[in-house]
């Protein structure tokens, strides 16, 4: 049985080791000697996750959690916790270098197996109801007072679902086809289906990976469309008439039926079937077994619904009813890819949007709009048709093609515009994550109200490495109040950002918050007396073709 510490020490090497190859090789050594259940374990812990990619159910312990259960078990301040935090950015570092100064040990200081870290997962996943945070915190201290600090640090990471060892899912992919002696494209294949690098890892220490198959309550990867710029572009790509899909502002879902069972997937394969009953009720009106992929929308009386209103159902937890009558539903399928235990996701598109239009006619789901196209012109045609009915835009698609899950080939591509851009005064900045952990890179920004300034949102994307490296050094000569992660910011750096929508929200004082923002460009032309005001925002909200308040 394979030690949590062993794989702790085996992440170290990973880490410390800049070449991806190198890193493969020590991570493929090691999982060679594992059994099928710890290479299972070892697979999934290795990319940050503690549960089954598909599972409803996940441990839900967060930040605030580990860090009452680290200083319980250190015995030191809260600020004690956050200077360390601060210093490294990353919460199993802290937590690592935290755990030496324990004043909590156990009586019997067992070795920390990869089932027991498992099981402990299991455990947390599981606990539900009055008393569930009591249990999550108890297993926890559990597993960080057995821990060693290195051990511990992956625990948090695991949980945090932030490794950054730069062991991507396709690099551990491709450790696991060379420590099975396995071709790195069937096992690329098979992960593609299967969905969950855990289960794949299983497969091929197995010797089963040739077994594996769509199967139906088992989510695959969706199938993904390469962005274009112009209906030129993309007539001259394809040379020939292509089906041209709505781009719809909802949530993408695989929606699987067995029988009496039905349960949505989102597109991070995660399920959401709790949050949608009416799809539940839907599909069992139709007498196949299926598996069928489409957009959930909010829709009603023949228009979509702001997409805000969709957000708010799916972190409900309880009283649906209630939601649905709020933010009605409807589900637009585009593609099936299981029938009654037959594989259609092969076959081509053309033949596969037969059998849908038979398969969902007479239910309640909504077929999605499709219409054949050839040039740009009639394709720019559609694609403003799209935006005047309120999507996004458009998805053109080769009649001939396979649906490839995962895959983001030009089989299929979209043509999308944003909304509009603003320009805005960065007032607040932080920390990022990942490779930007300890890097000044997310800024809060503001529009002007009158004489005051009124926070819309904040952006992370956008600026290249250098760029953020200058902005970083300006925005800390313009710090007037720094808590650490959080820092105010003198506001004189004036930035353009583009979105896609905006929502009313209650999270800032401007009422609004932007979907999607991205900073476009530093604009070192303009002071903060020349950006965009609040009514510009009121205007743009007020022009869209959806809006919260339809």
């Amino acid at each position: 049985m394979g030690t949590f510490a062993d794989f702790a020490s085996t992440l170290e090497r990973v880490h410390s080791t800049a070449g991806k190859n190198e890193k493969v090789r020590i991570l493929s050594e090691y999982m060679r000697g594992l059994d099928a259940d710890d290479a299972e374990r070892v697979a999934r812990f290795a990319t940050g996750r503690a549960s089954l990619k598909g599972s409803a159910d996940e441990t839900q312990i967060g930040y605030s959690m580990i860090s009452d259960v680290i200083e319980e078990v250190t015995g030191l301040p809260p600020r004690e916790l956050s200077r360390v935090y601060v210093k490294y950015g990353d919460l199993g570092k802290a937590a690592e270098e935290l755990l030496s100064k324990k004043k909590e040990t156990t009586l019997f200081q067992e070795s920390l197996s990869l089932s027991d870290v498992a099981g402990s997962f299991e455990a947390m996943t599981q606990a539900k109801g009055k008393g569930s945070n009591a249990t999550k915190k108890g297993l926890l201290k559990s597993l960080l007072l057995r821990a060693n600090e290195s051990e511990a640090k992956y625990i948090v990471k695991i949980l945090t679902k932030e490794m950054r060892i730069g062991l991507v899912d396709g690099l551990v992919e491709e450790a696991v086809a060379r420590a099975y002696d396995l071709d790195r494209g069937s096992v690329r294949e098979a992960h593609l289906l299967v969905g969950d690098i855990g289960m794949l890892a299983r497969s091929a220490r197995s010797g089963e990976l040739g077994r594996i198959r769509l199967e139906l309550m088992r989510p695959t990867n969706f199938m993904l469309a390469e962005p274009m710029e112009t209906p030129q572009e993309i007539a001259d790509y394809f040379g020939k008439e292509v089906y041209a899909d709505y781009k719809y502002d909802g949530v993408r879902a695989q929606l699987h039926k067995r029988g009496g069972e039905v349960r949505v997937f989102s597109r991070r394969l995660e399920e959401i079937t709790a949050s949608f009953p009416e799809l539940v009720e839907g599909a069992r009106l139709i007498d196949h077994d299926f598996m069928i992929d489409g957009e959930i929308v909010p829709f009603r009386d023949g228009r979509p619904l702001a997409f805000q209103l969709l957000q708010r159902r799916l972190r409900r937890k309880e009283g649906f009813e209630g939601a649905q009558s709020r933010a009605p539903v409807v589900f637009f399928c585009f593609d099936i890819l299981l029938l009654d235990g037959g594989e259609l996701y092969r076959k081509p598109l053309e033949d596969r949007r037969r059998t849908l239009e038979r398969v969902i006619g007479g239910s309640p789901f909504g077929m999605a709009e499709m219409k054949a196209v050839r040039n740009s012109g009639q394709i720019q045609e559609l694609f403003r048709s799209s935006r005047t009915l309120g999507y996004e835009g458009l998805v053109l698609k080769d009649p001939a093609s396979p649906y490839t899950p995962g895959r983001r080939g030009k089989y299929w591509v979209k043509l999308k515009e944003e909304l509009d851009t603003l320009d805005v005064v960065i007032v607040g900045a932080e920390l990022g994550h990942g490779k930007r952990a300890g890097v000044i890179s997310d800024y809060t920004f503001a529009v002007r109200d009158g004489a005051d300034l009124r926070v819309i949102g904040k952006a992370y994307s956008g600026l290249t490495d250098k760029e953020i490296d200058e902005m970083m050094v300006k925005i800390k000569g313009l710090t007037t109040e720094d808590n650490g992660y959080f820092r105010k910011v003198r506001p004189e750096l004036v930035i353009e950002v583009a979105f896609d929508s905006i929502q009313r929200s209650e999270r800032h004082d401007s009422g609004f918050a932007l979907r999607f923002p991205r900073i476009k460009r530093i604009r070192e032309d303009k002071n903060a007396e020349q950006i965009d005001t609040l009514e510009k925002v009121r205007e743009i909200y007020s022009s869209q073709k959806v809006t919260s308040e339809q």
